[in-house]
């Protein structure tokens, strides 16, 4: 079930665990449209969401999609355990310790991580 919350100032968008992937660059619409309908200042999609080869970065679709995101001025979460893959991948961990550096796209295990990032944020 997709769910807007109020965390701190900011309201997230928690998108429902089963649904349409996010697999393809053009797959970002559906949930643009779903954010602004909500009036929601960020998404948190959970990783159950993401299409087979979205953390697969060679395919560059992760990449796309978040860009579409930051040029839409969307903030995103992507929530739920990807340590496997981090495992398989430095070129993702690295990529993945990055975006956490900023404020745009966030990789984080859980939404209680993404509850305590949003409130330290409205506090600073």
């Amino acid at each position: 079930m997709t769910q807007l919350i109020k965390i701190g100032n900011t309201l997230v968008l928690t998108s429902a665990k089963a649904g349409r992937l996010l697999a393809a660059p053009g797959d970002a619409n559906d949930f643009l449209g779903d954010a602004w309908a909500h009036e929601a200042d960020m998404l948190a999609i959970p990783v159950e969401r993401l299409g087979p080869d979205f953390l697969d970065l060679s395919t560059r679709v992760a990449g796309e999609v978040f860009q579409k995101f930051v040029n839409y001025h969307m903030r995103c979460a992507i929530v739920g355990d990807i340590q496997e893959k981090l495992d398989g991948s430095k070129a993702l961990t690295d990529f993945v310790r990055e975006t956490n550096k900023g404020n745009a796209i966030w990789f984080v295990p859980d939404f209680d991580t993404l509850r305590f990032r949003l409130e330290r944020t409205a506090a600073a």
